[in-house]
């Protein structure tokens, strides 16, 4: 027999209540956000769909259910004297076409910076970096048409599901390059130009500032051309990575480099023989 709540815990539970009741948003929206980006990306590229589309004019049909549905999930989001939602919505499907000719150019640019793609499909369909980079530019369309919270949970379903985090306020030029990817963090206000190739473990970061100033430029610059190896860390709104440099891997950097730089980490692994007395062991976990 369940015995009677306490008085504690049923204060706590009107107070969950009281809690829930206030909620602007829908319960569902993390969900529907992240089924609303799987819709739309199989439509923009059949790799994802799991029944093909046989006619433009059904495409065009899923287009609009997908214009209504974003309608739907961001209305109660925002505040008074927000942009209507019927512009927003019209504004974000009619930027799809721009935003489909630069995932084939993303595409490309990792096809062939990379020796082990084979194929455009491939990278499509098994490179997480294509599907980061796919996910944020949707987002970021979102995020420049000032619509709140929704861009931040299509960029959070793109970490979840590539361990790539990249925040929807970046602007990204073309043919971005990322290279497997995992563990890449990129900021709000990172800036980064044409044909910049990046490897795992990148982080375009800020320096610790207050939170009044949240809204500065807080994270670097990347110009064009520039190649980023992995684990590199670059922090600061005014760092600028002058175009066609590189910048090694693990290199550590706050502060601006010039064009046609080579920024180096310079470390040294000594070697030994192994000890007799069995000091290797030291290294077992």
């Amino acid at each position: 027999m369940a015995h009677d709540p306490s008085p504690e815990l049923r204060a706590f539970a009107s107070d969950l209540k009281e809690r829930r009741d206030s909620l602007t948003f829908g319960v569902q929206l993390k969900q529907s956000a992240q089924q609303f980006t799987d819709e739309l990306l199989a439509v923009l590229f059949p790799h994802f769909c799991r029944e093909p589309y046989f006619t433009s004019g059904e495409i065009e049909a899923k287009l609009a259910l997908l214009e209504r549905d974003l309608k739907r999930m961001i209305a109660p989001l925002m505040k008074d004297g927000a942009r209507p939602v019927d512009e927003i919505g019209r504004a974000f499907t009619e930027a799809l076409p721009r935003i489909h000719a630069q995932l084939l150019l993303d595409a490309e640019a990792i096809n062939a910076g990379d020796p082990a793609a084979e194929s455009l499909d491939e990278v499509v369909l098994a490179y997480p970096g294509f599907m980061a980079i796919a996910i944020h530019r949707l987002a970021h369309a979102l995020y420049t048409l000032h619509v709140p919270i929704f861009p931040r949970l299509l960029g959070e379903y793109a970490h979840q599901v590539t361990g790539i985090d990249i925040h929807p306020g970046a602007t990204i030029g073309s043919s971005f390059a990322i290279d497997h990817g995992t563990g890449i963090v990129i900021g709000e206000s990172t800036v980064i130009g044409n044909n910049v190739k990046l490897y795992q473990g990148v982080t375009l970061g800020a320096l610790s500032v207050k939170k009044s100033l949240a809204r500065s430029k807080r994270h670097p610059t990347i110009e064009d051309n520039v190649v980023i190896y992995a684990q590199a860390v670059i922090l600061g709104g005014d760092t600028v990575v002058g175009h066609d440099s590189i910048v090694g891997g693990n290199v550590w950097l706050t502060h601006s480099v010039p064009p046609l730089s080579v920024v180096q980490h310079e470390a040294e692994a000594k070697v030994r023989p192994k000890d007799a007395n069995g000091d290797d062991a030291m290294y077992i976990i």
